[in-house]
């Protein structure tokens, strides 16, 4: 239950420093910690086989939006 507290003090500091950063480039490690830790809560909450199925989904379906995002903001693919 520790790892559990653990996960969600991590979640809660990275949502809070993601809230008060202005600049984006610094905010979107925030927001990447924060979908690792819900990931992470996922597996420990659940009590089921699939927890882990579930988590491993969603953690690349994050990794994949973070992925995006930081593209689109880095300008993305430059075409012509």
């Amino acid at each position: 239950m520790i790892a559990l507290y653990l996960v969600a003090v991590i979640a809660v500091f990275a949502a809070i420093r993601a809230t008060l950063e202005k600049n984006t480039g610094r905010k979107l490690p925030y927001v990447n910690v924060m979908n690792f830790a819900v990931a992470g809560a996922l597996v420990l909450l659940l009590d089921h086989p699939l927890a882990l199925a579930a988590a491993a989904a969603y953690f690349v379906g994050s990794t994949l939006e973070a992925n995006a995002i930081a593209s689109t903001y880095a300008g993305g693919e430059r075409r012509g």
